[in-house]
This record gives C-alpha cells, sequence and structure tokens, in this order.
C-alpha cells in the first residue's frame, strides 16, 4: 500500500504578518510629535520604564511657646487669683465687722497768742477742741505717733503741733485738746491781709489738716499700720488773743492712705 500522503496546513497568505524583529531599534531618537523616531533599520525602542515615587507627606511642625510666654501666662494666672482672693477675703471681712469710716470735728478753737514782733515775724499758739468718733461695732483704732496738724492762712502756715498716741475702743468719742505754736518770719503783709479780709467779710477763712499713722483693730486681730488725712475749713469771727473766737462754719473730709 502506498504511503499516504501527509497534508499540512498552509498559512493565510492575507493574515497580517508578526513582526520578526522590534519595530523601534534600541538607538532610535523620538520625534517632534513625542513618539520615537524610526532608525534606518526600522526599529522603534520601547517605551522607558517610569517608577512611581511614593509621596511622604511629613507632620507639620508642633509650635513651641517660648519661655517669656510661659512666664507671663503664669503670672498673670497668679496675679488674677490673688486678687480673686484678695476679693473674696474683703467681702467677708466686710460682711462680718461692717467698717465705717471714723469722724472728726473742730469745736472750737482758742488763741493763747497772737502779736507781731519788732522784726516783722508773727507769733502764734492755738488750743484746738478736736472731736473724733469711732461708729464701728468692732473695730478699734491705735492712733501711732508721727502726727502733724497745721493750721494755714491762704496757703500760709500759722502754727503746728501732733494728736497724743491712743487707743480709741468701740463706738467711742474722744475730745482732744491740741495745742499749736508757730512762728511766721515777714508777716507785715500777712497782718495787713488779714485785718482788710476781716473788715470786708466779717469772719477769717482758716485750713486745719491732720495727718495721723493710725493701726486698725479687727477683733483681736491688729492690721498693718495705715495714715489717714482731714482737712477741715474753718471760718471765725476774729483772731485777736484777747477776745473769744467763735468757729461760724466748720467742715471736715476724711482721706484714708494705704
Amino acid at each position: 500500500m502506498a504511503d499516504h500522503q501527509r497534508v499540512h496546513p498552509a498559512g493565510d497568505p492575507e493574515a497580517p504578518q508578526a513582526p520578526t524583529a522590534p519595530l523601534v531599534p534600541p538607538d532610535a531618537s523620538k520625534s517632534d510629535n513625542g513618539d520615537p523616531a524610526p532608525r534606518d533599520n526600522g526599529y522603534y525602542p520601547p517605551p522607558p520604564v517610569q517608577r512611581t515615587i511614593p509621596v511622604v507627606h511629613s507632620r507639620p511642625p508642633k509650635r513651641r511657646r517660648s519661655c517669656c510666654c510661659k512666664c507671663f501666662c503664669w503670672t498673670f494666672s497668679f496675679l488674677a487669683l490673688l486678687i480673686v482672693a484678695i476679693a473674696i477675703t474683703a467681702g467677708i471681712l466686710f460682711l462680718v465687722f461692717r467698717p465705717k469710716l471714723p469722724k472728726y470735728s473742730v469745736d472750737a478753737l482758742q488763741i493763747t497768742q497772737f502779736a507781731p514782733a519788732n522784726n516783722g515775724s508773727l507769733s502764734a499758739s492755738f488750743n484746738v477742741n478736736i472731736t473724733a468718733r469711732n461708729p464701728n461695732k468692732k473695730i478699734g483704732i491705735y492712733y501711732e505717733g508721727g502726727s502733724r496738724i497745721t493750721v494755714l492762712y491762704d496757703g500760709e502756715q500759722l502754727c503746728q503741733g501732733a494728736l497724743p498716741k491712743f487707743y480709741q475702743g468701740h463706738r467711742n468719742t474722744t475730745v482732744l485738746v491740741v495745742p499749736l505754736s508757730g512762728q511766721t518770719q515777714n508777716a507785715t503783709g500777712l497782718l495787713s491781709q488779714l485785718q482788710a479780709e476781716q473788715q470786708a467779710t466779717g469772719s477769717i477763712p482758716l485750713n486745719l489738716r491732720v495727718r495721723q499713722p493710725v493701726r486698725v483693730k479687727l477683733g483681736k486681730l491688729k492690721l498693718f499700720k495705715v495714715k489717714f488725712s482731714v482737712r477741715c475749713q474753718l471760718k471765725v469771727n476774729n483772731l485777736s488773743e484777747d477776745s473769744s473766737i467763735r468757729i461760724t462754719s466748720s467742715s471736715c473730709k476724711f482721706r484714708l492712705r494705704l
């Protein structure tokens, strides 16, 4: 038997042929359109491999507070707490002790000497009756040394003195007789002004000033020393040593100084 003839399938001549070589050779260059330009041998190089670099987002840096800012914050907080504590303490003390300002008045004025000298100076000596009232129920007042009382006319000092040291208890009224003395140089013009004002108005205005250091006693607690001042405006009918002196008007103002 004759061998059967083997039949091999023939390829389709119209099917596209697979390239046998790369389209772009390795040494090809790119054209203006972005595609690789073909070389003379028709080889196109493959596109380059692009590596993706991961983006790392960095954390924003923390703002560090400066030492000055921290110091300012601590100082402000401490002062705020201190003010609040003082306000609370003052409120409690006010509710417990009910403090009231003392009252003062000038009740009488006696002139023991008011005479000019041959050299034109003026010697004056007064006795002033001052009434001090403490209206507080639970607060006492210690009058310390170092006080000063002055009597002035038109800004010119006539005489001065001091209050005695004493303790004024609760709801106490104390009458003090304070001697004052002084000497004014070149008082010829001052005496002429006093006589002219007395003849024109019938009275002479005087200013009495008191500066007194005191210590306040709250219950059994004796506080630190403070100073107060009293200013009184007086009007007297005359300043003659041989006649009776009458106070026609008197008003005093109290002021506390820490």
